[in-house]
């Protein structure tokens, strides 16, 4: 079954009644909302996960569990969706930034998620991750753009001082 999403307007204002489907052609005025969760555990560390070998940037690291927002679903509502799907945690969301990107007709939301949860609790995504390490700050802003495709939300790592 195709994924649905609600179009979007570029100011992250939805466009009542009209949707998109993954996979299809966006146009020119519209854009899908997709939302990006940093983990850090209330020691500090961060937690990064190994994309799945068959995705785009396969066996790359990510800083963020996230994806796009389902049809009805407010950018909230996804990433706690997404957040629950791709590592089994249940936390609370600071927002801690938007952004637009264009060529991909991409709106983000991006939150932090604190949290003290077991730190080998981690449960993967089947199809999303294959591995996880949790990570100082230190080693998170020394990985280099081949190791970590995070870009978005490193920015904000740096200039919130997260």
């Amino acid at each position: 079954m195709a994924e649905i999403w609600d179009a979007y307007k570029r100011d992250f204002t939805r466009i009542p009644g009209e949707t998109l489907i993954r996979g299809q052609h966006i146009p020119a005025d519209k854009y899908h909302l997709v939302c990006d969760i940093i983990v850090k555990h209330q020691d500090g560390t961060y937690l990064i996960m190994q994309r799945a070998l068959e995705k785009t940037h396969g066996g790359k690291w990510e800083l963020t569990a996230g994806g796009s927002a389902l049809k009805g679903e407010n950018p909230e509502e996804a990433a706690k969706r997404e957040l629950l799907e791709e590592t089994g945690i249940d936390g609370i969301l600071q927002e801690i930034g938007r952004t637009v990107q264009d060529k991909n007709h991409s709106i983000y939301v991006m939150y932090l998620c604190e949290t003290d949860c077991e730190k080998d609790s981690i449960v993967l995504q089947e199809g999303e991750t294959i591995d996880y390490r949790w990570i100082s700050r230190d080693e998170l802003l020394a990985l280099t753009e081949e190791t970590l495709i995070s870009h978005r939300v490193m920015k904000l790592v740096r200039e919130q001082n997260l």
